[in-house]
């Protein structure tokens, strides 16, 4: 579990009331960076959030930094646990991608902090942020490989498409799931699969 390996080397909690803590020092990490950022955030405004004393803080976490890189790690665990809890059994090629685009599109509706946090960490922890990234982009190219296989897309330099579908998914979260949240997240999916799989050329068989 995510939350389990987030504190602090030697910190993991032993019991369900330990993990039930540090998850709530987790989830306030994430309201005091979203709002205030990196910099401007506090240990004890973590806790007061948190409900938690001072000292709880420090049973998990040896300082604000690692808090902060234990919750970018935590939210990049959940974005992909939400994607893959979000493809139907047995989808393949673009239906994959689409249902994974549509539960990442409501994850960052539920959490636009993550935007705030994880664009803080290329400068607060650039290892978890390269790892974030890097690993997302992994996840994708090993779906695109599996729908490569099953024949239900091209064969190619899957690692490449993987980086350019991140890089369109991670915009579309931003518009239409950080500024603007009116559209069906269903609707912005169908666009993007669309685009995927149809690409931008006219259709030649149609101008002839």
């Amino acid at each position: 579990m995510a939350q389990v390996s987030a504190a602090s080397p030697g910190k993991v909690p032993r019991t369900a009331r330990g993990r039930e803590t540090l998850r709530k020092l987790l989830d306030a990490a994430a309201a005091e960076f979203g709002e205030r950022g990196f910099h401007e955030a506090s240990i004890s405004g973590i806790t007061r959030r948190a409900g938690t004393a001072l000292g709880s803080f420090y049973t998990y976490f040896d300082s604000k930094d690692a808090i902060f890189t234990a919750l970018v790690r935590d939210m990049s665990a959940r974005v992909a646990t939400t994607a893959a809890a979000a493809v139907s059994e047995g989808s393949i090629g673009l239906t994959r991608e689409r249902e994974a685009l549509e539960g990442f599109l409501r994850f960052a509706r539920e959490h636009k902090e993550i935007y705030r946090i994880i664009d803080e960490a290329e400068f607060a922890d650039p290892v978890s942020y390269r790892a974030h990234y890097e690993g997302t982009a992994t996840r994708i190219a090993a779906r695109l490989a599996e729908g490569a296989a099953a024949g239900a897309l091209r064969d190619g330099a899957q690692d490449v498409r993987a980086w350019a579908i991140m890089g369109m998914n991670v915009f579309l979260g931003l518009r239409f799931g950080v500024w603007d949240t009116s559209r069906p997240v269903e609707e912005i999916a169908e666009i993007a699969a669309d685009l995927l799989g149809r690409g931008l050329a006219r259709d030649q068989a149609a101008i002839s």
